[in-house]
């Protein structure tokens, strides 16, 4: 953490403040949100919470009223602090931190008698750890379809910027695996190279497996071979072209990729990047 300058951090805020991110599945294991560290706190007392959804102004959090907090709440004015705690994917350390807030409204969990969910306001912009943590996947998110079709090359130099461990990979061929190399990847798609004849591969469903390190991360991504031709000079070879699934996309892929094409569009402006869309 801490390695945005406040300048880009500020940017995050300002382009995202209004938006609002629920916590799936997904967004706690990209943020790396460590679900039992999370509290209200309401005097000098806590309730262990559920965040439902934050933007940077406010949040979504369920818990159970049955244990006195609605009385804490008239206590206090209904002032609260939340506390966040983030375990991001590759740190050693636990990010924790307080944020200020008031809770604006109350309402049953469904159609639970015990637990309500609760809509704060934050006092103040929230710290600058929290507004990178999520502006980093806002801002992937965003530039995975402003951007989907850029193409990266797997060149030494990409490979390296991008974590990759090796472009010999794996793909799965309507469920039968076959030895491949990586040539390009993009947020929509990617060209392998492989043994087989194109004619019987067009069109065919595939999944494509891209291995990542620091941290070590294995994607297998579903799509669909939509492009197959015979590589020139090597008769037992074909180039394909995949196009992904967009569901099938994880966010901790995309983060990846807008990591290095923001770090070289601002260091190379996109010097070893092909700016044209693929081709279906």
């Amino acid at each position: 953490m801490g390695v945005l300058t406040s300048q880009k951090i500020s940017l995050y805020y300002d382009r995202f403040k209004n938006i609002e991110v629920t916590f799936t599945k997904d967004m706690i294991q990209v943020t790396g949100l460590v679900t039992q560290q999370v509290h209200i706190k309401c005097g000098n007392d806590f309730w262990p919470c559920v965040v439902y959804s934050a933007s940077f102004s406010n949040a979504k959090i369920v818990t159970n009223i049955k244990t006195g907090l609605l009385a804490k709440l008239q206590a206090t004015n209904n002032f609260v602090s939340l506390r966040f705690c983030f375990k991001p994917p590759g740190e050693n350390n636990t990010v924790t931190f307080f944020v200020a807030a008031r809770v604006m409204a109350s309402a049953p969990y469904g159609n639970s008698q015990d637990i309500n969910m609760f809509t704060v306001q934050f006092s103040n912009r929230p710290p600058d750890d929290f507004i990178e943590i999520i502006g980093r996947v806002l801002d992937a998110n965003v530039n995975s379809a402003k951007r989907k079709d850029v193409r990266i090359p797997l060149n030494p130099d990409n490979l390296r910027k991008l974590n990759i461990l090796s472009t010999e990979s794996a793909v799965f061929i309507q469920g039968v695996p076959r030895r491949c190399i990586l040539r390009d990847i993009s947020f929509s798609g990617s060209k392998i190279v492989m043994m087989g004849v194109a004619k019987f591969l067009l069109d065919k469903d595939a999944a494509v497996r891209i291995d990542f390190n620091d941290p070590r991360e294995s994607f297998t991504i579903k799509g669909n071979i939509v492009r197959a031709e015979n590589v020139e000079g090597k008769k037992e070879m074909v180039a394909l072209g995949l196009t992904f699934i967009d569901s099938a996309v994880p966010m901790s892929f995309k983060i990846r990729l807008n990591d290095m094409l923001t770090t070289t569009r601002a260091d190379y402006r996109g010097g070893n990047l092909e700016e044209t869309p693929q081709k279906s």
